[in-house]
Parts: structure tokens; C-alpha cells; sequence
């Protein structure tokens, strides 16, 4: 820690880079959620992905039915008592639907996590250090990057098995590489600015500069890939499931039922629509959030681009 004349400890400040959004600056978070707001594409996906978030927290304690309750009604269409119909057992898809989204969610937004928090750090550490910190786990992020995300995922899952755990570890480390190589692009581009020499300068070591310094710098990029990969998380997820590969029955999830529809589509085409809108619908508005995001922020893609070339 460097100090002043009077032998008195200086106090580390961010250096923000001029043209790139400094999320630990309070003005700079209040003008993204103002240009966000007016965007009225990204504003019905935020409503329409907390909706269901609501739904899903408030399924225990609101939902009339059971969702593994079974009755005589089975592969029956909407009507008053069931809103969205049956299932071949008699159990309310309604409610199968919101305890499915549930799990969807659950596993779309914690691989996003695990590999955001896993691929940032390793990016971080390769952008900032270079060298053989570089050369080696980029490499093997370029390794990982040739596999097919649903492949790789699959293998993953058939190994663990199918738990809710296994399946966000498995989609995680499908998508580390993505997160690693995003970050390690927004790094390179801005290690040598004048901001973060002087952090350096003022006695800041290599931790502190990049958690500290870069990384609220580069937030950006981060962040709209965060929304993507949540999106791309969840397709990636029902497709497990529709392979059979996703929660164990009875527990419902959303490719689970659309694999179990397929079987049904001409008793009950209501079976396979609702999940099917559901998941399109989550993914879209996901991804259309992502994009508002990165307009909203104004991040330069092009420039990252060429850094990570």
C-alpha cells in the first residue's frame, strides 16, 4: 500500500477505461437499467422471466394441485378443473409445468454460474499474466470448445448421473470455455491502459489489480454472456431430458415432458404445445435480455474480437 508525505496509507481507487461501463459505479448501473427500461422488447422478458420466477419460488404454497397426484382424467385437453389439461397418468400439467420450470431454472442459471465463476477466473489469469497462464489453459479451453456443448454434456451426465447437481456441473464445464474466452479478450484489451498501470504503480499486486481493477471493467461482456448461456443452459437441459438423461421420473421437467408428448400427440397435442412455447418462450426472452444488455452498456464487440484472435 503506498503513502503519502505524512507516512499516511493511500487508499486504492478503480481507474475506469474511458468508453467502457464501470458496473461498481453507481451512476453508471442507474444509466444501464435507464437505457435497458426503454428498451420494451427486453422490458416484456424481464417481466415475463420474473413472472415465472415468482410462479416457481410461490409453486409450493399457491398451486391448488399436486403434481404428481394422479386421477382418472388422463390426456385431457384445458378445461376448468385442469387449465392446461392432463398428462397420461391424469396429473395437471399446469402445475407439471411450473414445478418443471422449476427445475429448468435451477439448472440454467447454475451452470451459467459455475461456469462464469470458474471461466472469468481463468480468463482473468490468462489475459492479465500471458505466458505459459495463457498458453496452457487456453489450449485447453480451445480443446473443449471442438465438442458439441450437448455431447460433451451428455457424456458428463451418463458418468455422474442425473441428479439436478450433476446436470449444472455437466453443462457447466460445456460452457467454461466460452466464459474464459470472453473474458481473457476483454482483458488483453485494456491490461496496458493507463488505469491499470497506475493501480500497479500504487502498490497494487496481480490479485488485487485484476479482481479489483480490470474486473469491473470488463463486467460487461460478461454479464450479456451470462444471459446467453443461461438461455442456451436451459435448451441444452430439456435436451438432456428429452434424451431421458434429465430429473428421474416423477420429478417433471420440461424436455421430460416434451419426450413423454411425443407419445401422445394425437390423444393430447396440448401435452406437447405448452412446454414446448414455455421453453421457447424463457429462451427467447433470455436471449433478447442478453442483447438489450450489451446496446444498453454499449460494449464494443469488435475490438475483443480482434484480441482474441
Amino acid at each position: 500500500m503506498s503513502r503519502d508525505a505524512n507516512g499516511r496509507r493511500l487508499a486504492r481507487r478503480r481507474f475506469p477505461r474511458p468508453g467502457t461501463v464501470d458496473l461498481s459505479s453507481r451512476a453508471e448501473r442507474f444509466a444501464v437499467m435507464h437505457n435497458l427500461l426503454r428498451d420494451k422488447a427486453a422490458l416484456a422478458g424481464i417481466i415475463f422471466l420474473s413472472a415465472l420466477l415468482v410462479a416457481t419460488l410461490s409453486a409450493t404454497w399457491v398451486l391448488p394441485l399436486d403434481a404428481a397426484a394422479q386421477s382418472a382424467d388422463v390426456l385431457r385437453g384445458p378445461s376448468l378443473q385442469h387449465w392446461l389439461g392432463t398428462d397420461e397418468f391424469g396429473r395437471d400439467l399446469g402445475t407439471r409445468l411450473i414445478v418443471g420450470a422449476r427445475v429448468s431454472l435451477e439448472v440454467g442459471f447454475g451452470s451459467a454460474v459455475f461456469a462464469a465463476v470458474i471461466g472469468v477466473t481463468t480468463g482473468l489469469v490468462a489475459g492479465y499474466l500471458g505466458g505459459w497462464w495463457d498458453a496452457v489453459p487456453m489450449r485447453i479451453m480451445d480443446v473443449a470448445l471442438a465438442l458439441p456443448d450437448v455431447v460433451l454434456a451428455l457424456v458428463i451426465v451418463a458418468a455422474l448421473g442425473n441428479t439436478n447437481l450433476n446436470l449444472v456441473i455437466a453443462i457447466g464445464i460445456a460452457f467454461i470455455p466460452i466464459f474464459a474466452r470472453v473474458t481473457r479478450a476483454a482483458v488483453l484489451t485494456v491490461r496496458e491502459r493507463a488505469y491499470v498501470q497506475a493501480s500497479k504503480a500504487m502498490g497494487a499486486g496481480s490479485t488485487d489489480t485484476m479482481f479489483r481493477t480490470i474486473l469491473p471493467n470488463v463486467l460487461g461482456p460478461v454479464i450479456v454472456q451470462f444471459a446467453i448461456t443461461a438461455a442456451v443452459a436451459i435448451v441444452v437441459s430439456a435436451a438432456l431430458g428429452f434424451l431421458g438423461l434429465g430429473p428421474a421420473a416423477p420429478a417433471p421437467s420440461w424436455g421430460g415432458m416434451l419426450q413423454t408428448a411425443k407419445s401422445y400427440l394425437y390423444q393430447n397435442p396440448w401435452y406437447a404445445v405448452f412446454p414446448g412455447v414455455a421453453l421457447m418462450l424463457t429462451v427467447l426472452c433470455l436471449d433478447r435480455l442478453g442483447n438489450s444488455l450489451r446496446v444498453a452498456m454499449g460494449i464494443q464487440t469488435t475490438e475483443t474480437a480482434k484480441a482474441a484472435r
